[in-house]
């Protein structure tokens, strides 16, 4: 059996995805040609391919939901976190063909790409189709429950959201905060699995706290071991999109504790 993931209200999943992907929209809209050449953190991509990306993840669910199932094991939403990772050459091929076939053009008609793509994900969302509670949905990893399989859907909008912003110098993206929670929580969550145990607090206000690393567990007073940070710092050390170290040195996490470095065990999304 797959390991057990928290569950998530799948009406503020739904809610929470279309308002982010509407913030996405907005925000390719404003994109001119300079800025889609501009460089990404994610390898050599620019952000031409990071748009590309982005709406290939947004429509993949509505453009697939009608695939016939072929029996794959039964996927969590922590398997999922642990095993992406696993299809970044796969992902990369695809983003670069998707890129070549209708985003390779002005900015204009790269926003009218996005929003074909996200308007296949909104109307979808606001489907009966959408909120099957026992609908399932493959993917390469396994079968997972299509509520679950939103969820991802948020992990992609927020995290390259940020990428997004990181490439254009922005420190204002609006993200949904129901997307950040959830996407926050799942992080945390991950890394606990990872790192099973109770001797570090991790705590990511104002939404998640999760004990983890193996050793003395704390069971009362202020926990011996502790680390805390803000969402986004969270999500980025989570993703490999920021190092630990440099948090620490900026003070974007603290850390106190003789086991608190927890450096070595991230990222969890790979």
């Amino acid at each position: 059996m797959p390991p057990k993931s928290r569950s998530y209200d799948p009406v503020k999943v739904r809610a929470a995805l279309a308002a982010q992907t509407g913030a996405l929209r907005a925000a390719v809209h404003a994109l001119t040609a300079e800025d889609l050449a501009r460089p990404t953190r994610l390898g050599d991509w620019t952000v031409r391919e990071l748009v590309a990306h982005l709406a290939l993840q947004i429509g993949w669910v509505p453009r697939h939901i009608d695939q016939p199932l072929e029996g794959r094991a039964e996927l969590s939403l922590l398997q999922w976190v642990a095993g992406v990772g696993g299809l970044a050459p796969l992902l990369d091929a695809g983003t670069r063909e998707h890129t070549a076939k209708a985003f390779d053009g002005p900015p204009a008609e790269v926003a009218e790409a996005f929003d074909g793509e996200a308007a296949l994900l909104t109307d979808f969302l606001a489907g009966a189709e959408a909120a099957d509670p026992v609908r399932r949905f493959e993917i390469r990893l396994g079968s997972i429950r299509l509520a679950d399989m939103l969820v991802t859907r948020l992990v992609e909008t927020v995290l390259h959201a940020d990428d997004l912003a990181h490439a254009l110098g922005r420190t204002d993206f609006p993200h949904d905060r129901q997307a950040v929670a959830a996407v926050t929580r799942l992080l945390a969550d991950a890394f606990a699995d990872r790192a099973p145990g109770g001797a570090v607090e991790l705590r990511v206000p104002p939404y998640a706290v999760v004990q983890a690393v193996e050793g003395p567990r704390h069971t009362r007073g202020t926990p011996p071991n502790v680390v805390e940070t803000d969402p986004l710092t969270w999500i980025r050390l989570a993703a490999g999109r920021t190092g630990w170290a440099d948090a620490v040195d900026t003070a974007a996490v603290t850390a106190s504790g003789e086991r608190s470095d927890i450096g070595g065990l991230l990222p969890v999304l790979r």
